[in-house]
């Protein structure tokens, strides 16, 4: 069953907990176990991207599309793996556009709690996915839960940027009240890391430093992008 516990900033969600499609979704995973599927991330860490960054805290939105489906990797937060667990692609491919874009050097890591910590909402546009098959669970419901998340930063006063890397995540973008259309957050696009896209406009973008530079033209503090080798 999906943990209808939320952090107290995001508990303006609550009230998705009890819509139709939350309980369509709810029996659709059942179901899913019933049959013997692996389901990642495991229910613990399903919200995880919410528990570690509270809303009035996010200050950079980083959007994925649905968790990694291999053994060991999702565990709730965007791009991000455990320590001990190989970097993904995708992730190797950001690491190489931010040392590019700010001169940090590669992690040796894959954790991005560190990001999370400073208000860096790392969300799944899809929150759990069946074992080996990517988007298994797509189109079941979380995209509008999801699509709530985004509207809940979205009517924070402060300005947040919104990285929006690929098309899935830049669905989002009708979401935001972009700065470029007379809003108060900046949305950022381009194509997604993953190695099949990144050099067709990913690598190049600078996103940490355009981030940084709005955030702080705005009265806010940057964000530390540089990942602690060990835990802090």
């Amino acid at each position: 069953m999906i943990d209808h516990k939320l952090p107290p900033s995001w508990q303006a969600l609550r009230a998705e907990f009890e819509a139709p499609y939350m309980r369509t979704l709810d029996a659709f995973l059942e179901a899913e176990r019933v049959a013997g599927a692996r389901i990642f991330p495991e229910d613990t860490d399903r919200f995880r991207a919410l528990e570690l960054t509270s809303l009035d805290q996010v200050r950079v939105v980083i959007l994925g599309q649905d968790p990694y489906h291999g053994e060991g990797q999702a565990h709730g937060l965007s791009f991000s793996v455990r320590r001990g667990v190989r970097t993904p692609p995708s992730l190797l491919n950001i690491y190489k556009e931010l040392e590019a874009d700010l001169g940090i050097p590669r992690a040796s890591h894959g954790m991005l709690d560190h990001w999370a910590a400073q208000g860096v909402l790392l969300l799944n546009a899809v929150l759990s996915v069946r074992m080996g098959e990517a988007a298994s669970h797509s189109k079941r419901g979380w995209e509008r839960f999801t699509d709530a998340v985004i509207a809940a930063v979205n009517a924070q006063p402060k300005p947040v940027v919104f990285l929006l890397w690929g098309a899935y995540a830049q669905k989002k973008a009708a979401f935001v009240d972009d700065v470029s259309k007379g809003g108060r957050h900046l949305v950022i696009q381009s194509a997604h890391p993953s190695p099949l896209a990144a050099r067709t406009g990913f690598f190049g973008s600078r996103p940490f430093s355009r981030a940084n530079a709005f955030l702080k033209t705005h009265g806010r503090a940057p964000i530390d992008w540089a990942l602690p080798e060990t835990d802090r």
